[in-house]
């Protein structure tokens, strides 16, 4: 018996999304949570930082771990001054003397 149109443009879908990486999946939540659930799920299949970054926070926040040390240090390190051999060096003064 041969498939119809409808079944096959399924199907052929269903592949595209497996070799990209992608799965489809139900999830039952509330009516309000709808639009939520959609802008997660898009922002994560889009994938990038932002992706990662929501993904580790829903992560924790699920798990319910205190967060993990060195956010701030790895935060830095990612930054975009890092090997701009900046001089970030101050004058020491000694101050003015004040009667007391």
């Amino acid at each position: 018996m041969r498939k119809s149109s409808q079944r096959r443009a399924i199907d052929t879908y269903r592949r595209r999304l497996t070799a990209r990486g992608m799965a489809r999946f139900e999830v039952i939540g509330r009516e309000t949570d709808r639009e939520l659930i959609r802008t997660v799920a898009r922002c994560l299949a889009e994938g990038g930082p932002d992706a990662d970054r929501l993904r580790a926070a829903v992560k924790q926040t699920v798990s319910g771990e205190p967060p993990k040390k060195g956010g701030i240090v790895k935060a830095l390190l990612s930054s975009p001054l890092v090997g701009a051999e900046l001089d970030l060096t101050r004058a020491r003064e000694q101050g003015r003397k004040v009667d007391i």
